[in-house]
């Protein structure tokens, strides 16, 4: 940090403790401070060290067992520089076994942590990488097979920072928790005694797990007391299923600076976005008022996702203004992005998204009966689902589906070409260094599917038909692909052997753990 910014900074958290108690308790006591994760960077051996443990956490006022990162919930965010090999050592203290998949990263397969990178209970695993990628915010999750919705559900997750020479020259906001702030969005559901209330069954793996409670960094509806200024957001949605559509209660515009991979070319101005789970945005929002102002998610046309409270818009974090000035800025422009090349010649790829046809029809048979029409988000067998007047209530109890649905078995039932996921076959093999094109297709699935390719960072062609906005045309490993087709230009850095594929799958993370996923090679 230069001395300048780092005397007024100062100055400021100087100010801010200065404060008479009883403003300070003003600021505190209306709701929870948002929660900010511990900054964590490679020590003199350039090692992290990272456990995974059960804790407990309060929701509500009810306690919960929970899962995290060298705490009780989520993780550290972790400062890797671009060109600087760090060596991360992951031990499991879980009864059960995981992995911890590098979300984002170009890195090998070997150290990406996919379903084949199992850490089982009690055992460690250590992994060495260099982030030669530019600037950007990207995360670490479970990738067990099978267990990645329950594992991810249960708090498991962590934002990674890249810095590189060019985004510590730009006069961004920089101070970690104070104008440079993490925003890990999830929704959770509990059962009656609080506990996390996880289930994976037909109508979870037809639509996705989902909650009628927001958390934010962990937190209900938190605030976060910020100097005047720019604040930058790096907004994760962490959700196992929902998309959101982040605004702000006032209408006060966000000016994207960053997507999943990195810096745009120029900032964006939106008034809402949308996010996909699993993707990330980084967004400017200037509070030079002194007006407090709510960032929140508006009411998404997602089947399941239209149920109460989420009909309405729900507040994702309370911004206070506060008296001190921040000085960071929103620059004209960010960051350099190579052009498109020639398109012709590639090689084509096509993967077709599709959902066993019985899944479909009793997914929505048990949605339709615990929740009705609203949670339809107006689908009917035009969209090719089952329509309202063909819905049996009565062939079927949800004890019969939750317990194995009837002798069918939904979790081989979400596919990709036809095949749900076998850890055996890699699909093909990627060159190395090569663009090549690929089409992924949601056509006569009507199911919001966001599809993710590790050890990749790619461009988006087009989008559910539709040329990419604007905001969508940076570096990106999640694309969204709803009833029609999406083309994006891929390019592998890093080597994949067969024992430890990549992986191209749905971030829905119920369809991922039920099939919708296949392996490849580089």
């Amino acid at each position: 940090m230069q001395r300048r910014e780092f005397l007024k900074y100062t100055a400021a958290i100087g100010a801010f403790s200065a404060l008479p108690l009883w403003s300070r308790a003003l600021l505190a006591a209306k709701r929870p401070a948002l929660p900010v994760p511990a900054l964590l960077t490679p020590d003199a051996q350039n090692q992290i060290a990272l456990t995974v443990q059960a804790g407990t956490s309060t929701f509500a006022g009810k306690q919960a067992t929970t899962w995290g990162y060298n705490g009780n919930l989520l993780g550290p965010a972790l400062k890797l520089r671009q060109g600087k090999a760090v060596t991360v050592s992951i031990r499991n203290t879980l009864a059960e076994e995981t992995t911890l998949h590098w979300h984002g990263l170009e890195i090998p397969g070997e150290v990406d942590g996919g379903p084949q990178g199992v850490i089982k209970p009690g055992a460690s695993r250590t992994v060495n990488f260099t982030p030669s990628q530019p600037a950007a915010t990207c995360w670490f999750h479970p990738h067990q097979h099978g267990k990645t919705g329950r594992q991810v559900a249960m708090g498991l997750a962590g934002l990674v920072l890249i810095e590189d020479d060019n985004s510590r020259k730009l006069l961004l906001p920089q101070q970690w928790g104070i104008d440079d702030v993490p925003v890990i969005i999830q929704d959770k559901e509990f059962a009656a005694d609080g506990q996390i209330h996880y289930q994976l069954d037909v109508m979870s793996a037809a639509v996705g797990w989902f909650g009628d409670t927001l958390l934010t960094n962990g937190a209900i509806y938190p605030q976060h007391a910020a100097p005047r200024g720019w604040l930058r957001l790096r907004l994760l949605n962490g959700c196992n299923a929902r998309s959101l559509n982040v605004a702000t209660s006032d209408n006060r515009p966000l000016y994207v600076v960053a997507s999943d991979g990195g810096l745009l070319t120029e900032p964006v101005k939106v008034s809402e976005l949308a996010m996909l789970p699993g993707e990330r945005f980084e967004v400017l929002v200037e509070n030079r008022d002194s007006a407090a102002f709510d960032l929140l998610t508006r009411p998404v046309m997602q089947m399941g996702m239209t149920v109460a409270p989420f009909d309405q818009p729900q507040p994702i974090l309370r911004i206070q203004p506060l008296a001190i000035t921040a000085s960071a800025t929103l620059p004209d422009s960010l960051a350099a992005l190579p052009a498109l090349p020639a398109l012709e010649g590639l090689t084509q790829r096509h993967l077709q998204l599709s959902m066993d046809p019985m899944l479909d029809m009793m997914g929505m048979q048990a949605l339709q009966a615990k929740y009705g029409d609203a949670a339809m988000a107006g689908m009917s067998m035009a969209n090719g689902h089952m329509g309202h007047g063909q819905m049996n209530h009565g062939a079927m109890g949800h004890g019969g589906m939750n317990h194995g649905a009837g002798g069918f078995d939904f979790h081989n039932a979400n596919r990709i070409n036809g095949k749900a996921f076998d850890m055996q076959t890699p699909a093909f093999a990627a060159q190395k260094a090569t663009y090549e094109r690929w089409v992924i297709s949601g056509e006569g699935d009507m199911m919001l599917h966001p599809f993710h390719i590790h050890g990749t960072q790619f461009r988006i062609l087009s989008e559910n038909g539709k040329p990419p906005a604007a905001h969508r045309c940076g570096w990106k490993d999640m694309v969204s692909v709803e009833g029609a087709r999406s083309e994006v230009l891929v390019k592998f850095s890093h080597d994949a052997p067969p024992e430890y594929a990549y992986m191209a799958h749905c971030h829905l993370l119920e369809h991922e753990d039920t099939g919708m996923m296949l392996g490849f090679t580089v």
